[in-house]
């Protein structure tokens, strides 16, 4: 099997675990609006998550685990494992102290972290933001330690766990906030965060121990490889911090706004990131050990190739989610989160934001692809400089815009931002690599444009007719209108992808040939035993 096919075969799994954890996340998120509204209480309850999500995002999320794999996976790489066992054991008991306290200075100052983050809440709503925020800290904690050991297993091209793992943390929630939800309020929803965490770190246990878990109680911080953590770790938490900051500027004005444009934002983004989620990250995260192995030997030859394949995969993905958001949009939302207390004002406010988040999809999944790559180089300070570049843009694109554009505006702020934050990283890394497969990648980003045109307005059209013709009255309704959108567009768009032979459409068509071969072939041999 060639690592082009390891790589398409990871992301098959990883593809898989994000689709069903993201249709969870939609049950959750429509067990949330039915059962509370589009309103101030899910507003508080989407801002109680941000902090200890900040925390976590800042120390383990995308920092240690970004500097962690490069060195860790080198180490496997030149057949040193146990001075990466050692390095990972140093590095997990250093988590474990800054987990408890940040979380113990989170818990002490949680008051005036709220009221910084909210402005525009009310004596009363900041109390229950700092009520649900000090229970969801807990979270933190194992999400800290997850961090960890879904980077070690990654180091070994081991991804069903941790991919599975988002499973169950989104399973968690749908269960215990359903359930519990009638009783304890929005507090179940808080509740099922954390048992959710814990579940996504206890599904990572039984595949270390399969690997040999070699976990000592010891604290090297002159070690090495804890050093070159450290020196890629730092850049890594100020990127973060800049895309958290960004985060936290479209918070703060969104306070300010009327009930409930928080909450349409917050809906709005959870749609936009799921084709980031699903695509963007199965890819960024399958090709992320190979781009290290292959930086690590020096083979810039292949390593060229992942990117391009990377990037290549990533923009035939979701450039026809852009298209299909853009053409159905709102029916979708209609369908899918109109009911209960979700009123049609909700769903037409989330449309809004939905409209302009979707431009950035693109921006948001090439840099998180061209993030890894950087990393796979060590290079942490490039994204970082970037990154900090945009926040003084975002500053001033949220404040210009959402004076006319409303919450609107800020959707629109946040995708400009990616689009030129991506641009930017890669224009730099084809001056340090030379050159990138530049002309394969822009004919295939083209050839996929020009599909996705046609297909958003092929879906376009169908929506419209349909809705036209049995209205928007019921839920049949509304499910034939938006379900023949989706088909006729997929169909429209594989169709003009094998028209315009688009590498990555056969990709992984052979892939899929392969693979049901194989299970014949298994098939037939259990037949004949």
């Amino acid at each position: 099997m060639s690592e082009g096919e390891k790589i398409a075969r990871a992301v098959g799994i990883i593809t898989v675990a994000m689709i069903l954890s993201r249709l969870l996340g939609y049950v959750r998120d429509v067990l949330l609006y039915a059962q509370f509204g589009q309103n101030r209480i899910t507003d508080i309850y989407n801002a109680a998550f941000s902090i200890p999500d900040f925390i976590y995002m800042i120390l383990i999320g995308g920092a240690l685990s970004s500097a962690f794999i490069p060195v860790f996976g080198g180490y496997l790489a030149r057949g040193e494992e146990d001075e990466g066992w050692r390095v990972a054991s140093s590095l997990l008991n250093l988590v474990v102290m800054l987990m408890v306290t940040a979380i113990s200075l989170g818990m002490i100052f949680t008051p005036q972290l709220v009221r910084l983050l909210v402005p525009g809440f009310s004596p009363g709503e900041v109390d229950m933001t700092v009520y649900l925020t000090r229970i969801m800290f807990i979270q933190t904690f194992f999400m800290g330690l997850s961090g960890v050991t879904v980077g070690v297993l990654n180091s070994y091209k081991h991804f069903t766990s941790p991919a599975l793992g988002s499973v169950l943390y989104n399973l968690s929630v749908v269960v215990i906030g359903g359930l519990l939800g009638p009783r304890l309020g929005i507090v179940a929803f808080a509740v099922g965060v954390v048992v959710g965490a814990v579940m996504n770190f206890a599904v990572q246990l039984p595949p270390l121990l399969r690997l040999g878990l070699r976990f000592k109680p010891l604290l090297d911080l002159r070690h090495p490889g804890m050093r070159q953590i450290g020196a890629l770790v730092f850049p890594v938490l100020i990127g973060l911090s800049v895309s958290q900051f960004n985060l936290f500027v479209s918070q703060n004005l969104a306070s300010n706004l009327p009930g409930g444009q928080l909450a349409a934002l917050r809906t709005a983004q959870r749609i936009m990131q799921l084709p980031i989620g699903i695509f963007a990250v199965a890819i960024g995260t399958a090709i992320f050990p190979t781009l290290t192995e292959q930086a690590a030997r020096q083979n810039w030859q292949d390593f060229r190739r992942t990117i391009s394949l990377g990037i290549r995969s990533t923009n035939f993905l979701t450039i026809p989610c852009v298209a299909g958001l853009l053409a159905i949009g709102l029916p979708a939302i209609r369908l899918f989160f109109q009911m209960g207390k979700f009123t049609p004002e909700s769903t037409l406010a989330t449309a809004a934001a939905l409209f302009y988040y979707s431009f950035g999809i693109v921006g948001y999944s090439g840099a998180m692809v061209l993030t890894r790559v950087y990393y796979a180089l060590r290079d942490t300070r490039t994204p970082v400089l970037v990154g900090i570049g945009t926040v003084f843009l975002n500053i001033l694109l949220n404040i210009w815009l959402v004076k006319p554009m409303g919450h609107s505006g800020l959707a629109l702020a946040y995708s400009l931002v990616g689009i030129v934050n991506m641009l930017v990283l890669l224009a730099l890394l084809r001056i340090k690599l030379g050159h990138l497969d530049g002309r394969r990648i822009i004919l295939s980003g083209l050839g996929s444009c020009a599909a996705s045109l046609i297909m958003g307005g092929v879906a376009y059209e169908v929506v419209s007719r349909l809705q036209d013709l049995l209205g928007i009255a019921t839920k049949t309704a509304q499910l034939v209108a938006v379900g023949s959108a989706v088909a006729s567009g997929v169909l429209v768009y594989f169709l003009l992808a094998i028209l315009l032979h688009l590498d990555e459409f056969q990709l992984v068509l052979n892939l899929a040939k392969r693979r049901l071969g194989l299970h014949r072939r298994s098939g037939a041999i259990q037949g004949g035993r």
